[in-house]
C-alpha cells in the first residue's frame, strides 16, 4: 500500500512529530507533503529516510498549489491520501479527488471549542470544511471529545472514526542518568525543584500562567519550558519584569531530548484550557512524572483510574502555584518515580498505528 500524508507544515509542533513517530510503525510506503515550513520536522523525516516534498504554498489562498499537488498525488499512483491541519484537510481533499484518488482520510489534530488550530473558529472556516469533508472518505478524530466536536460541526457521526494520538513509553521512561546530564547542561542545581511544561508557544498554551506562577514560589523552584514559538520574547520580558528571568530555563524547539528533559522536570504542569488531545500530558505520564493539568481531553474521555498521577486543576496563577507546592509537599526534588500508569499504555503508538491500518483497509474495501 501506498499512502501520501499531507500537512499545512512541519515546524515544531504536536501533529508534525505525531506524524513523524506514526511513520515509524506504520507497515506501508509512506510520502510526505509539506504545503509550507519545511522546518526541522522535514529534516527528521528524511533523516528517516520518508521522502519529503515542499509545495512551496505562499498562503491560504495560494490556488495555484492546487495543480501542483495534483500532478504530485497522480505521479506518485498513491492509493490512500492521509491529510493532516486544516489546509491540508481542504486542498488535500481537492487535490486528491481531482487526482483520481478514492481514498482519502484526514486526522483533525486541533479542534477545540472556541479555535482551531490556533484560530478562531468562524461560520466561513466551518462552511469550506464541511464542504471539502464530503470529498474525503473518512475523517479521524484524535480523541472522542474531537469527534464530538466534530459531529457538533455538522460532520455526520458515521464518517468519524476515533483513533488517539500515541506515545512510545518506553523511549520515554525516566533515566536518573539523562536527568542529571541534562540539569548540568542547562544550568540547574542538581536540588533544585523543577515544574516543568512543553509546547509551542503561543498565547493559547497559556505559559504565561506559568510565568506568573513561579513569581509565587520559593526561589530554589525552576521552570524547564520545552517549545519555541512567537510568544517566547513576551515571556522572556515577563519574567524579567517578575524578577525571576534567572529562574525559567529555555529549552528551545527540540526533536530529540525530550526524554532527558522530561528526566530532569519534578513535576508537569499544563495550563492550557483548550486542547484536542493533550499530547504532551501523556508524554509526562510515560515519563513517570505527576501532571497537573487544567484541559486534556485524552485524560478527560478515560476513567480516573488510569492515570492516577494526573490530577486536573483550575487555571488561575493562584491554581497553578497551589497545585505545585501541594505536589512539591507530597512528592519533593528527586522523589522515586511512580509506575508508568495504564493511561500511557492505552495510548501507545503501536495501538494507534494498528488502529490506522485497519482504517485503510476498510477505506480501501468500500
Amino acid at each position: 500500500m501506498r499512502v501520501l500524508h499531507v500537512i499545512t507544515g512541519l515546524g515544531i509542533g504536536g501533529a508534525e512529530q505525531q506524524l513523524r513517530l506514526l511513520l515509524r510503525h506504520l507497515p506501508v510506503h509512506s510520502g510526505v507533503v509539506t504545503l509550507t515550513d519545511p522546518g526541522p520536522v522535514a529534516a527528521a523525516l528524511r533523516a528517516d529516510g520518508v521522502p519529503v516534498v515542499h509545495l512551496g504554498m505562499r498562503g491560504n489562498r495560494d490556488l495555484s498549489a492546487l495543480p501542483r499537488l495534483v500532478r504530485l498525488i497522480r505521479r506518485g499512483r498513491y492509493d490512500v491520501v492521509h491529510t493532516h491541519l486544516y489546509r491540508a484537510c481542504v486542498y488535500g481533499r481537492i487535490a486528491a479527488r481531482l487526482a483520481g484518488v478514492r481514498h482519502v482520510v484526514a486526522t483533525e489534530h486541533s479542534l477545540g471549542t472556541a479555535q482551531i488550530e490556533g484560530r478562531p473558529l468562524s461560520a466561513g472556516a466551518r462552511a469550506l470544511y464541511l464542504a471539502t469533508e464530503r470529498l474525503g472518505s473518512a475523517t479521524v478524530a484524535v480523541s472522542d471529545t474531537v469527534a464530538r466536536r466534530l459531529a457538533d460541526w455538522g460532520v455526520r457521526p458515521h464518517r468519524i472514526h476515533v483513533v488517539p494520538n500515541g506515545v512510545d513509553a518506553a523511549a520515554l521512561a525516566h533515566d536518573e542518568r539523562a536527568r542529571a546530564t541534562a540539569r548540568r547542561r542547562l544550568g540547574i542545581p542538581p536540588d533544585a525543584y523543577v515544574v516543568g511544561g512543553v509546547g509551542r508557544l503561543v498565547p493559547g498554551k497559556r505559559f504565561d500562567v506559568l510565568v506568573r506562577a513561579l513569581a509565587e514560589l520559593p526561589p530554589d523552584v525552576r521552570l524547564l519550558l520545552v517549545g519555541d514559538g512567537g510568544q517566547r520574547t513576551r515571556l522572556e520580558r515577563l519574567a524579567g519584569a517578575s524578577g525571576i528571568d534567572d529562574r525559567v530555563v529555555w529549552a528551545g524547539a527540540v526533536t530529540r531530548d525530550l526524554p532527558a528533559l522530561l528526566s530532569a522536570m519534578d513535576v508537569f504542569v499544563s495550563p492550557s484550557a483548550d486542547e484536542a488531545f493533550g499530547l504532551a500530558v501523556v508524554e509526562a505520564l510515560a515519563a513517570g512524572l505527576p501532571v497537573r493539568y487544567v484541559a486534556c481531553p485524552a485524560l478527560d474521555d478515560l476513567p480516573p483510574e488510569e492515570a492516577p498521577t494526573a490530577l486536573r486543576i483550575g487555571g488561575t496563577v493562584a491554581d497553578v502555584a497551589a497545585a505545585v507546592r501541594a505536589t512539591r509537599a507530597a512528592h519533593g526534588a528527586g522523589a522515586a518515580r511512580g509506575p508508568v500508569p495504564p493511561a500511557a499504555y492505552r495510548y501507545d503508538i503501536a495501538r494507534t498505528a494498528r488502529q490506522l491500518m485497519a482504517l485503510y483497509r476498510e477505506t480501501s474495501d468500500r
